[in-house]
């Protein structure tokens, strides 16, 4: 029974090793923005909602993650 329940611990926290990898992703999105911006302010409005675009795919990808956590510790 100890075993099972260790075993469930460490796959949430294995899964909730995508939250850093999504974070990462969210920070390359915002670096890649403000480096176009810097670099072309006209084009702003157009880097902008592909910027948003990203963080979005980022952070659902983080989320999902996280539900996976959630499951493993809660549903089985």
């Amino acid at each position: 029974m100890q075993l099972a329940l260790a075993a469930k611990y460490i796959g949430a926290s294995m899964a909730t090793l995508g939250l850093g990898g999504a974070a990462i992703g969210i920070a390359l999105v915002f670096v890649a923005l403000i480096n176009g911006t810097s670099r072309n302010p006209s084009l702003r409005a157009t880097l902008f909602p592909q910027a948003i675009l990203g963080f979005a795919l980022a952070e659902a990808c983080g989320l999902f993650c996280l539900m996976m956590s959630f499951l493993l510790l809660y549903a089985v």
